[in-house]
């Protein structure tokens, strides 16, 4: 399957739509491109591990754009509608608005997303969009340059972030979507000041509790500052009210400013876990399906392709793994357990936030 593909030449969606143990059905599949990031967040990929001589995926232990696209084509066969490429960072990868356009083109994807630090956005936002991205959400954990600087672990430019942000929107990359990982004593108190910069624009901000995700971050739960501590604040600021999901499973629980300057996402997967509507399957750059972000172990899906398993056996495959899953890791968590690191999880620089 060539990456220059016209509808026609793929499968047709949703034939044989799954749902899980749980009955939460497959909706959204999150595909990471590569694992090379440049950023070096101490929470993601801290640079004492990941220093010069680290050795990241090589191109042929990466999937191809072929079979990226052979993987998304199936699981819209199985019900999924909305597609976001992650990373890593993705776009390190220069090529990638020709990945969005085949995957633009696959019938039954009605929304196409991409995860960014944005550092790269501001010349690619034109190309992406033309090629079918919808938008995008962009990781920004302060507009302090101090904290911003240390929290990309020292390699991050404000200004050419910000840059990207205004690209996206004159680009129609919108709407924007702007994700916050709040540390507490790290950016915490930088937060209100971001918000107040976005407040008017159309942007979401998104406020993202501090998680376990991996094994190199050394967790703690006294890091985690509650959303509803940080709704506490914004209250105090500035009036707000609940809206409503604007889907089943969304992760945010989303509140509007009342004077109508935006609205703000509370992601709460520590103090108040989703598991329950959770629709995302992970595909990592090296072929490995993940069911849930905290999970320890996948399947690989590489070896099925290079070993010419056809659509069907894909969609076989694809279909086993999903009506198995049973995941729900943050209604089980236990914390005591997670801040010593007991529980081994695949790394989120391999599949995505």
């Amino acid at each position: 399957m060539s990456s220059d593909l016209h509808p026609d030449d793929l499968p047709a969606p949703n034939i044989a739509a799954v749902r899980d143990a749980l009955q939460r059905p497959l909706h959204d599949l999150r595909i990471s491109v590569l694992d090379q990031c440049n950023f070096r967040c101490p929470y993601c990929m801290p640079e004492d591990e990941f220093h010069a001589d680290y050795e990241f995926l090589n191109r042929q232990q990466r999937l191809s754009y072929e079979e990226i696209l052979r993987i998304a084509g199936v699981a819209a066969r199985l019900g999924v509608s909305k597609l976001r490429l992650t990373g890593g960072e993705p776009l390190l990868d220069k090529r990638i608005p020709t990945l969005v356009k085949g995957l633009a083109a696959i019938p039954g994807i009605d929304d196409l997303a991409l995860t960014t630090n944005a550092m790269l956005l501001a010349p690619m936002a034109e190309k992406l969009a033309a090629a079918g991205l919808h938008r995008v959400t962009i990781s920004l954990d302060s507009l302090d340059e101090d904290v911003f600087r240390r929290m990309s672990g020292g390699r991050g430019d404000l200004s050419r972030v910000l840059d990207g942000v205004s690209a996206a929107q004159s680009a129609g990359l919108s709407p924007i979507k702007i994700n916050v990982v709040v540390q507490r004593g790290v950016n915490d108190h930088t937060v209100l000041d971001l918000l107040e910069h976005f407040r008017g624009s159309g942007h979401i901000v998104r406020l993202i509790e501090f998680m376990d995700v991996g094994n190199r971050n050394g967790w703690r739960l006294d890091q985690v500052v509650p959303s509803r501590q940080l709704l506490q604040k914004v209250r105090e600021r500035w009036p707000v009210r609940r809206v409503d999901q604007n889907y089943p499973g969304e992760v945010a629980r989303r509140y509007e400013y009342v004077d109508g300057a935006g609205e703000i996402g509370f992601i709460s997967s520590v103090t108040e876990p989703f598991c329950g509507d959770c629709s995302r399957a992970r595909l990592s750059a090296d072929g490995m399906l993940y069911t849930c972000l905290f999970a320890n172990q996948g399947t690989d899906l590489r070896e099925s392709l290079r070993n010419d398993a056809d659509d069907e056996e894909l969609t076989d495959i694809l279909s086993q793994i999903w009506l198995q899953r049973a995941d729900r890791y943050s209604e089980l968590r236990r914390p005591e357990l997670a801040e010593a690191h007991v529980l081994r999880k695949v790394e989120m620089y391999r599949i995505g936030g």
